[in-house]
């Protein structure tokens, strides 16, 4: 297994830094989630990655858990 490093961006209009990311928060506990996505590995080579919708939902709904190599 490697690390890596996942993240996205959205832009919000706040009146302080706290508030940006307490809205972020708020978008991605009542909306879907992100689709495009920033990875890095362990030697900082970045990608981005834009999600299919249906392939990310199917993913999802799975249980990777129980035993990694399956994916």
């Amino acid at each position: 297994m490697h690390t890596f490093t996942v993240s996205t961006a959205r832009q919000i209009l706040a009146e302080t830094a706290e508030e940006a990311a307490l809205l972020f928060y708020q978008e991605l506990t009542k909306g879907p989630a992100p689709l495009s996505y920033s990875v890095a590995d362990e030697v900082e080579l970045t990608n981005r990655i834009t999600l299919d919708q249906e392939k990310a939902d199917k993913f999802a709904a799975m249980d990777h858990t129980a035993d990694p190599g399956n994916w």
